[in-house]
């Protein structure tokens, strides 16, 4: 493609732009004037900004596009005064610092013994005391880098007899293994495409670079062949979570090359022509599963097939989504939440014509949310924290929704307008909104699968697409095992690894391996 040449750039005055509209408007239909006046106007004031060169091309960019942040401290102008009502001391974020020794779990621990000095012995200081050990040694940590993947070529000496020529091979060590491929292959490949977002084709040009090719094929075929054991583990986690008390859902859109050419080739059948990835995340007690489906279903019909497999006669659970009809499940009741921060979003491109108004409806939420992280400081049970949201919160939500009713009662506010659609939006699913404020366990919002999805988004996002329904399934499959490692502590990697490791075990009962039980059975006698 050839390189575009610049463009002539004109200047024009105020004076010269404002002759230049009145004689355009002579001549142009009026909405059609109207749009290029604002295109012009936009151009001279871009134009003027950045000739004064007091801003920055990232300020820039916000004050033409907005920021990326729904934070109310960065939607809103700080040199305007919050309402007094609603200063609240902000909460101390966790983390920002630096990692101590405890924070590297998996890094290889060497015993450094003191090269002069024994315990028993006298101090040679004092000449009194007896030295003992401290329960916790002086650490230091070393970091080294290394490519993902390594290879050994094992060289097997051969001697030749020179009167009979007899060939005689060293035996091979037993780390040569049996195959060229060490199952640690499939593994790592599975969690740089599935849980990092990492492209195969990227790796292979970097394996290439550190001069250990690994083609893309080779990586998927290595997946391939280390998922059949994992495979059974996610069709009884998937029985594990079909009995969960709550429920959180939420779709994504997806790439599936093969169901594409297949939705085209029968397009005019009028079906369905949308790919998705589902993403639903169980709450079995303390323990949380992660389901991904990708195909042609919705959040709400993916859920189905998991309730399908729920035992009869538990109590119907919770489900949280947002307020989309596809995302409910329609063969089984549920409690239905939906989603505050669904709601507050709507608000987020208002700021500008309704300044107060967005800023009451975020100050509430942002009342409700500092109650909520102070039933997790120390945790509450369900009961106490619906006790405490009703003490707290409840006047809090009571009082936004009065005022919203208000709007609406008194003409406050056009019900047709972006506010009137916003306020209309909370005050019809009220109920669905403030389910914390009735129900023990119920959620706020639903940013726990909105996290999840991020997997799905990052692989369509760097790897562009699924080829088949078959490396959908498989993409699937690594997704849900990893993400579930990661909401219950557990290192996908080694959890993994223990699957392969323990293939026959696995076999007998896939229930002693999901993420959060498998290094019980690791510990047991009998483990291989």
């Amino acid at each position: 493609m050839a390189k575009t040449k610049a463009p002539e750039i004109l200047s024009l005055t105020a004076d010269e732009l404002e002759q230049l509209l009145v004689e355009l408007r002579a001549q142009l239909v009026a909405a059609t004037y109207l749009r290029v006046e604002l295109l012009l106007r936009t151009l001279q004031w871009v134009l003027g900004v950045i000739q004064e060169q007091k801003t920055t091309l990232a300020r820039l960019w916000r004050m033409i596009f907005g920021t990326k942040s729904e934070k109310t401290s960065k939607l809103f102008d700080q040199t305007v005064a919050a309402p007094d009502n609603s200063a609240k001391p902000p909460l101390k974020a966790k983390g920002h610092g630096r990692h101590g020794a405890e924070d590297y779990p998996g890094a290889r621990r060497v015993a450094v013994p003191h090269a002069q000095r024994r315990v028993g012995e006298l101090c040679p200081k004092c000449l009194k005391g007896k030295l003992y050990r401290l329960i916790t040694p002086a650490r230091i940590m070393r970091i080294v880098a290394q490519p993902i993947f390594t290879a050994t070529c094992f060289e097997l000496e051969r001697l030749r007899c020179a009167l009979c020529g007899a060939l005689f091979t060293a035996p091979a060590p037993p780390e040569s293994g049996d195959n060229k491929y060490d199952p640690s292959v499939g593994i790592m490949a599975a969690l740089m495409r599935y849980g990092a977002g990492m492209a195969m084709y990227r790796i292979d040009k970097w394996q290439h670079h550190f001069g250990v090719p690994l083609p893309a094929a080779t990586q998927w075929e290595q997946i391939e062949a280390i998922s059949e054991i994992p495979a059974l583990v996610l069709a009884a986690m998937i029985d594990f979570a079909a009995g969960g008390q709550l429920f959180y859902n939420d779709d994504t859109v997806m790439r599936v090359l093969a169901l594409r050419k297949e939705i085209a080739a029968a397009k005019e059948a009028g079906g369905r022509t949308g790919i998705f990835t589902t993403c639903i995340i169980a709450q079995v007690d303390q323990i949380r599963v992660a389901l991904f489906f990708t195909g042609q279903k919705h959040a709400g019909e993916n859920l189905n097939q998991v309730l399908h497999r729920r035992a009869t006669g538990l109590a119907e659970p919770l489900q949280m989504c947002d307020a989309l009809t596809r995302n409910e499940s329609k063969d089984f009741h549920t409690i239905l939440c939906h989603c505050l921060l669904h709601a507050r979003r709507n608000y987020v491109e208002l700021i500008p014509s309704f300044p107060q108004e967005c800023r009451k409806v975020f100050e509430s939420l942002r009342e409700v949310y500092h109650f909520e992280a102070m039933t997790q400081q120390p945790k509450l049970s369900d009961l106490e924290r619906l006790a405490f949201h009703q003490e707290h919160s409840q006047p809090v939500m009571a009082q936004l929704h009065q005022w919203m009713q208000a709007q609406i009662d008194q003409k406050l506010v056009e019900p047709n307008s972006g506010l009137g659609e916003a306020i209309d939006y909370m005050l019809k699913r009220w109920k669905t909104l403030t389910r914390f404020l009735s129900v023990p366990g119920a959620p706020l919002d639903n940013n726990i699968t909105e996290r999840g999805l991020k997997s799905a988004i990052l692989h369509r996002k760097n790897s562009l697409n699924y080829k088949t329904l078959h490396g959908a399934k498989i993409g699937d499959l690594h997704m849900s095992l990893i993400h579930t490692c990661e909401l219950n502590g557990a290192n996908p990697f080694d959890y993994l690894t223990a699957l392969h490791k323990n293939a026959a075990a696995v076999r007998q009962d896939p229930t002693l391996w999901f993420p959060w039980n498998f290094r019980k059975n690791l510990e047991r006698p009998d483990s291989s």
